[in-house]
């Protein structure tokens, strides 16, 4: 198969989610600039979506995993199998997102290519109320919840990195691919913490958006709102959050604030929520993901 040049290739990864992901896929086909070929890895091929993929009017492959890889690992296989294919702009999609409309990969390559970026996002919104966010957004003391709290043209160094980003394939022969062994929560944070290191031009355009389930709710303020701390309601996602932010802080460019991390995360277990063996707990993780202990849950 021979791609065009400038190819764009769509990466999704799946896992259970039929409803969600032919949502997804039918946003991405309705694009007025087209993909050039989509990418679909499903985790979860008992309850296959080949169906679903194979319909949706995108030359596609559908590549099933009989092992879990998680998100790190699905997004892995997918970008280097767009990679393979000759593609020289790699989009990432989520099942559970989409884009907001059929602009939103124009906007991100007329964008990319006006600003020579090596990488760019869309906003990420909450899909059940677009004017807001589907993840809070520190900008310096302050956390911003609503999308007119970010201005209207473009964030330069901030991107959410799994939600509609679009890559230059130049630009993961620098940054890589995320890593498997993080399986999931934390792996688009290390991938920006190479991004940023790479020094190569990145940010987020106001001019496009990508529709996202809420997840501000495991953000939980203190102080009057100007700390935050991430505490997952799930076991399984407390337990990859925390270890695999111990083994994020451990890294070049996020060693300083490991001491901020201690004390915020001190802070809301023992003064907010008042729970020490839930602090001991995060302690544990944040030292197992430290020594690269990165067994499943």
């Amino acid at each position: 198969m021979k791609l065009p040049a400038g190819a764009v290739v769509a990466v999704v990864v799946t896992r259970h989610r039929r409803d969600l992901l032919a949502d997804s896929l039918k946003m991405i086909a309705a694009q007025t600039r087209p993909v050039d070929h989509l990418v679909v890895v499903d985790n979860g091929p008992d309850d296959p979506a080949r169906d679903l993929v194979e319909s949706c009017g995108v030359a596609a492959t559908y590549l099933e995993s009989h092992r879990n890889l998680g998100g790190a690992g699905g997004f892995a296989l997918g970008m280097l199998h767009a990679l393979s294919l000759g593609a020289d702009w790699v989009w990432l999609a989520d099942d559970d997102g989409r884009p907001a409309d059929e602009t939103v990969l124009a906007t991100l390559l007329e964008v990319a290519e006006a600003r020579g970026l090596a990488e760019v996002s869309p906003v990420v919104t909450n899909i059940d109320a677009p004017d807001r966010l589907a993840f809070p957004l520190r900008r310096g003391l302050t956390w911003k919840r609503q999308t007119d709290q970010l201005g209207t043209d473009f964030l330069p160094g901030i991107a959410s990195l799994f939600n509609g980003a679009l890559f230059r394939a130049s630009t993961l022969d620098v940054v890589g691919v995320p890593d498997y062994r993080l399986f999931f929560r934390g792996d688009e944070v290390e991938v920006h913490r190479r991004l940023t290191r790479s020094g190569l031009p990145f940010g987020t355009s106001l001019k496009a958006a990508y529709l996202h389930p809420d997840g501000s709710e495991e953000f939980k303020p203190m102080l009057g709102g100007r700390f935050h701390a991430q505490d997952p309601e799930n076991e399984v996602k407390r337990y990859y959050t925390y270890r695999n932010r111990g083994y994020l802080l451990s890294q070049p460019g996020m060693r300083k604030i490991g001491l901020l991390e201690l004390f915020r995360f001190g802070l809301y277990f023992l003064g907010t929520k008042r729970d020490p063996k839930a602090f001991a707990q995060w302690l544990k993780l944040v030292a197992k993901g430290r020594k690269e202990k990165f067994f499943r849950h």
